[in-house]
């Protein structure tokens, strides 16, 4: 018997916050008036929580009372087989649900998380992360922080998928980086219950879901330890997390799969842009008999070179070749996705006396191809956090 085949983005990733189900909305919508009020109470709370957190030092009294105080706030955290926990090793590694996972491990044993792809700052601080030594490589540092004799020793809690998942179907692929550290990590899995709405949104920045988790009435973080796992002699890191993956993926009774955040964020574009899927841009070629492919190529690349006089005719041919259509090919022009050299506009215009340079990316996106464009808000950070 075949194993089932591994679940796509589309399955490990959840678009939409709120639920389909006509009760489950009803029951929200009624909801709603008790959870505004929760979430105007819960953020003065939160603020107490975070000065308690940063006033106490780092012990068991502090996770105790941090901990407590969470749960005022709606985030419980229960842990199983506490007594695996092995307090020699000092790489964690954990899957990943929700921007708050190392806060939630953090209130049942200490340990530090760096913030990856973003420099110290207030905000990283402030959200628990550790603050990783600019100089070097970022393992580099890692290891040194991992060899440091202070006491007592705060293991490092790693998350090799690097993106979070709705937690339900699957894992995504574990990078390698973090089982380089040590020859020995421990795992530990996550899993994350919330009602009424979903655990975390693809797009979402860690602001809005503090939001949904002060709003909704609770959000459940069940945390197991797992043995420790030691590397294999002449195992490489790739095989190592592999491993590491396979484990912590049969413990949720889910599937690893070998997709990565870069999956993660063509999902993400594909979903803001629906004309970029490959099943929706119909080729603009017409099947019936007519002019030469040529001729049709050159049309086509006439259009584009009216939308964008100062890409240059041959790359628009070339990116027209492929893709057959002249919506997809504006919009890679447009997002970058095809290198070129731009040309001189006023000779464009020249010899295009109808048709005037774009200004503006608003201008383009209104031409009569009729590409829609959606544009989000930045993300805003603010201090409040667990």
């Amino acid at each position: 018997m075949e194993p089932p085949p591994a679940p796509g983005p589309e399955r490990l990733f959840d678009s939409h916050r709120l639920p389909g189900d006509g009760f489950l909305l009803l029951a929200l919508l009624l909801y709603a008036p008790v959870g505004f009020c929760l979430l105007v109470l819960r953020l003065f709370l939160g603020i107490h929580v975070f000065l308690v957190s940063c006033a106490l030092p780092e012990s068991v009294l502090r996770r105790f009372v941090v901990r407590t105080m969470c749960a005022v706030l709606g985030l419980v955290a229960r842990q199983e087989d506490s007594g695996l926990r092995d307090h020699r090793v000092r790489v964690l590694i954990s899957n990943h649900v929700t921007p708050f996972d190392h806060n939630i491990v953090n209130l049942l044993t200490s340990c530090s998380t760096p913030l990856l792809n973003s420099p110290p700052s207030f905000v990283c601080w402030s959200r628990g992360f550790m603050e990783v030594d600019g100089q070097g490589e970022l393992v580099e540092s890692l290891k040194r922080f991992c060899a440091s004799t202070r006491l007592p020793p705060t293991p490092l809690l790693l998350f090799p998928e690097e993106e979070a998942t709705n937690g339900r179907e699957g894992l995504l692929r574990f990078s390698s980086w973090p089982f380089s550290i040590q020859d020995v990590v421990q795992p530990l899995t996550l899993r994350v219950q919330r009602p009424l709405v979903s655990v975390t949104v693809s797009d979402a920045s860690w602001v809005s879901e503090l939001l949904w988790s002060l709003f909704v009435p609770f959000t459940v973080y069940q945390v197991r330890w797992l043995r420790p796992v030691h590397r294999q002699l002449g195992e490489g890191n790739e095989e190592f997390a592999l491993r590491v993956q396979q484990l912590v993926a049969k413990e949720l009774g889910q599937t690893g799969t070998r997709l990565t955040p870069a999956d993660k964020a063509e999902h993400m574009k594909r979903q803001r842009h629906p004309r970029l899927r490959p099943q929706s841009a119909q080729p603009s070629f017409p099947p019936s008999p007519g002019p030469s492919p040529d001729v049709q190529l050159a049309a086509l690349a006439q259009r584009v070179k009216e939308v964008l006089p100062h890409v240059p005719l041959g790359v628009i041919q070339r990116d027209l070749a492929r893709t057959g259509c002249v919506d997809l090919t504006i919009t890679n022009l447009l997002e970058g996705a095809v290198a070129f050299m731009p040309e001189d506009i006023a000779e464009e215009t020249q010899s295009l006396p109808t048709a005037s340079a774009p200004k503006t990316l608003a201008q383009c996106l209104s031409c009569k191809v009729g590409i829609r464009c959606v544009f989000n808000d930045d993300d805003f950070a603010s201090p409040l956090t667990l």
